[in-house]
């Protein structure tokens, strides 16, 4: 096994890992991550690079980086986050390349702005990686123990709150942990339900039991928050040797495999290597089943919000009967011997789980090696969390992952690293930071959050971004790796110099082909083929041409070698950037208002029930209850109104300005007194 060969090697940097608490090596730390899984692991990795002294508690040390659900990673929307966290420095990029086993790119047909790029997955690689990694984490720290209670004590008075963080209680762990900053990510896990057929138990994922009672009940009773109830599922792991493959459509990957990371050229595994996936349909049959079995399933009678997105096979039968529905078996390693049903998500009992499978034609003669179940867990309303995704009024507390009302392991992973980052730098006295929508789709997600709250578990898709075509998954590294290393502190060197390098390059090649221009005819002459157009008024540049369906950069870069071909490795980036200059020259406009919109800030601790601007009962409501951070904030609550912003602007500047003349009158007092003035 990997991970314990590494653990053999001396020379290899390691981190602690503890089984009891009373091996713990501090008993002050200055971030406590709780939940080991895809928000846990990010959000410890990134506060120990920001600087922090970190220790991350999981239940079980052995399942850190377990994918629970589907064996994949990424998607359309869900592979920009990915592609994000990994510019980030991220782990989750590297070990989707590591562990991936069937590369594909989703809506290659449609523009490179919406395209996704995802990966089935080996899960024991991508779990040997995700501890790997840790291991080579400096100033990390991993305790195998459960959290019973959150340590609490006044509020520093500077700043606003009502409690201040200052550490956890050990189910059974004697001493308290000190801490400056905690971050939650307890996934499914906080007051967990297991539902098969008519079968409840505690718990958040089969096997493993729920997070102590005691943790939702100082959520909600000491520290007064919103919380609700959300469910998901997870479809029955069938015995591969079992299926007829024959009878189902064959997918292959993609012959090229796309890696998640900037910093990887190629994925460990090879292109001749990959595993297909397969495709098949449901039948009268599986309805039939579902039907059947509706009154002996207690999951899918509650009223509880499930994804919209990844519905159970019963959901989907129920919202859409008599239709066929796609099932997609999928690998789950390269030498494991079961399928992942895809869209099979079930809560039935066992035997009429069986049933249901063998009324698929690929799936008549099928066995199930582990049962499909339901998983019902507490959330926190987050419109309670600033953009940070810290707790308004807890100092020092953040959320992370399904805690928030989301669903995926990409979700989970950049909010994770997000609030890993804020906790880490709350700890260590630096200011907190935030996202903004126009910056990445992390800044969309979270605003998604913070400013709308959820009513069902949020998933990412790319028309949730209104900037799409500038926060493409081929640009993530030169939008968010400079500043994640110059203002963040959470990006390596390395990463930094090969972003910068990149930037350059391509700023410099973009130059080289708008220095290239001649007539249409020439253009004709000299690229053959081509159609360019005569009823351009100006020449056309090499940069114009780029944009020509058709016209790639290598046959440009054939045609000026002098000028272009030490650019050649950037062809594919060179082809999206002038396909969507002119858009991105549009939008940088709005993106300018947007910004100026979120720069004016909005006070916490106002009293919009007293404010002396003209606002309705219904909108001072809204704005109490999600108290937003920027006016650009408050223009996506649900029943604002445009005469409102007006309104908040108008105060807003006002306050600004009086704000400013106060703060000079003091620095004019000061200068007159320290002359002797008084």
């Amino acid at each position: 096994m990997l991970l314990r060969k590494l653990l053999l090697k001396p020379s290899l940097p390691q981190f602690p890992i503890c089984r009891t608490a009373c091996d713990i090596p501090l008993k002050k730390y200055d971030v406590i991550v709780v939940g080991g899984g895809h928000a846990g692991t990010e959000a410890a990795a990134a506060a120990a690079r920001v600087g922090a002294e970190t220790l991350l508690i999981t239940q079980k040390i052995q399942t850190i980086g377990t994918l629970s659900c589907n064996p994949s990673l990424g998607g359309v929307g869900k592979g920009q986050l990915v592609r994000e966290v990994d510019s980030l420095d991220g782990l989750c990029g590297r070990a989707g390349d590591w562990a991936g086993v069937h590369f594909s790119i989703l809506n290659r047909r449609k523009g490179p702005a919406v395209w996704g790029p995802r990966a089935q997955l080996d899960r024991e690689r991508y779990r040997q990686f995700i501890q790997t990694e840790l291991l080579a984490t400096p100033r990390l720290t991993v305790l195998e123990g459960s959290v019973e209670d959150l340590l609490l004590s006044d509020p520093n008075p500077d700043q606003p709150g009502q409690h201040r963080v200052t550490g956890i209680r050990l189910v059974d762990g004697g001493q308290p942990v000190s801490s400056n900053s905690v971050v939650l990510t307890t996934g499914t896990f906080l007051s967990g339900s297991l539902f098969m057929g008519q079968t409840t138990s505690p718990g958040g994922r089969i096997g493993d039991p729920p997070s102590c009672p005691g943790l939702s009940h100082s959520l909600r009773e000491k520290l007064g928050l919103r919380t609700g109830r959300l469910r998901t599922g997870t479809p029955p792991r069938i015995v591969k040797k079992t299926v007829e493959l024959s009878l189902a459509q064959i997918h292959p990957p993609d012959k090229q495999p796309t890696p998640f990371s900037y910093l990887n050229k190629k994925t460990h595994c090879k292109p001749e290597e990959q595993l297909p996936c397969y495709l098949t349909h449901t039948t009268p049959g599986v309805e039939r089943v579902v039907m059947e079995g509706l009154r002996l399933n207690s999951h899918i009678q509650q009223d509880t919000k499930g994804p919209r997105y990844c519905p159970s096979i019963e959901s989907r039968v129920l919202r859409f009967p008599g239709r066929s529905h796609q099932v997609w078996l999928e690998p789950e390693g390269l030498t494991s011997d079961l399928l992942y049903p895809q869209g099979l998500s079930m809560t039935l009992p066992p035997e009429l789980q069986l049933r249901l499978l063998r009324e698929i034609p690929a799936l008549q003669r099928a066995e199930i090696q582990t049962p499909g179940y339901g998983v019902q867990y507490d959330f926190v309303c987050p419109t309670q969390l600033s953009p940070s995704l810290q707790v308004k009024r807890v100092q020092g507390l953040f959320l992370a992952g399904q805690i928030n009302g989301t669903t995926g392991y990409e979700e989970a992973a950049a909010q994770g690293l997000w609030a890993g980052v804020n906790a880490g730098r709350t700890a260590l006295s630096l200011p907190a930071l935030s996202l903004s929508r126009t910056q990445s789709y992390i800044g969309v997600l979270i605003d998604d959050l913070v400013c709308r709250g959820v009513t069902e578990p949020y998933r990412m898709f790319t028309s949730r971004a209104e900037f799409r075509t500038a926060l493409r998954p081929d640009n993530a590294d030169l939008r968010l790796s400079p500043r994640g290393f110059e203002e963040i502190g959470c990006v390596s060197a390395h990463r930094y110099e090969e972003a910068v390098r990149v930037r350059d390059s391509l700023r410099d090649a973009l130059s080289a082909l708008r220095s290239i221009s001649m007539s249409s005819t020439r253009w004709r002459e000299k690229m053959g083929d081509v159609n360019v157009s005569e009823s351009r008024s100006t020449m056309p540049s090499a940069l114009d041409l780029l944009q020509y369906n058709g016209v790639t950069f290598e046959m440009l870069a054939s045609a000026f070698p002098e000028c272009l071909s030490m650019y050649l490795e950037f062809s594919q980036r060179l082809k999206i950037e002038a396909i969507y200059l002119p858009h991105c020259e549009r939008q940088k406009r709005e993106m300018e208002r947007m910004r100026e919109e979120e720069s004016l800030s909005l006070p916490l601790d106002v009293d919009y029930f007293s404010l002396p601007i003209s606002l309705s009962q219904e909108v001072r409501e809204v704005l109490d209850h999600a108290r937003p951070h920027t006016l650009g904030a408050a223009t996506r609550l649900p029943g604002m109104t445009p005469a409102a912003i007006v309104h908040l602007l108008n105060y807003v500047r006002k306050s600004g300005q009086e704000r400013h003349e106060e703060r000079s009158q003091r620095i004019e007092m000061t200068a007159f007194e320290k002359e002797g003035g008084l």
